[in-house]
């Protein structure tokens, strides 16, 4: 395996990870309801983490502040992005990891994202009340993860996922 070091985002990093997300996800990303939440707000600084190695970002992960409905306290989790050339090395487990570990100390709740249960159960996401929790355009429902950072954070949680600064 090929060693990392996972380091806070910065500027600097943006136009490598941007190339990364445009390789992994298309231009058909911003369309998509969770890029949407993220439209126009700053990911939350201390959560958004890069990935390097050999010099050069080779990852990232990011987690925007989000209300349910009325009732804050939770993070988005996305874009995860691991340049395909190194995939399925435990980059982006470490990345998420280290990210859930931050958000918990930090005082998150609760965390949210669209992807695939397969791979996220691994962190302890699990589908959501299906439909409690929406987002402003189409999501599959069994898509749609939750993890609590803190016990009953998600308990009755409804209504429309907005972004906002903390």
């Amino acid at each position: 395996m090929t060693t990392f070091d996972i380091r806070p985002e910065t500027e600097t990093d943006i136009p490598a990870l941007n190339a990364l997300s445009e390789s992994a996800f298309g231009p058909g990303r911003f369309a998509r309801s969770a890029y949407r939440v993220r439209e126009g707000v700053a990911p939350v600084a201390a959560l958004s983490l890069t990935a390097w190695s050999e010099g050069r970002v080779a990852g990232g992960v990011r987690f925007t502040a989000i209300r349910v409905g009325e009732r804050d306290g939770g993070l988005l989790l996305g874009p995860l992005v691991v340049d395909p050339v190194l995939a399925g090395k435990g980059w982006g487990r470490a990345l998420v990891e280290e990210g859930l570990a931050r958000a918990r100390e930090a005082g998150f709740g609760f965390v949210l994202l669209v992807g695939d249960m397969p791979y996220y159960a691994r962190f302890g996401f699990q589908p959501t009340a299906q439909g409690a929790i929406t987002l402003p355009g189409p999501v599959d429902p069994a898509r749609l993860l939750g993890v609590e950072l803190a016990e009953g954070a998600l308990e009755g949680a409804a209504g429309q996922v907005r972004a906002y600064t903390a």
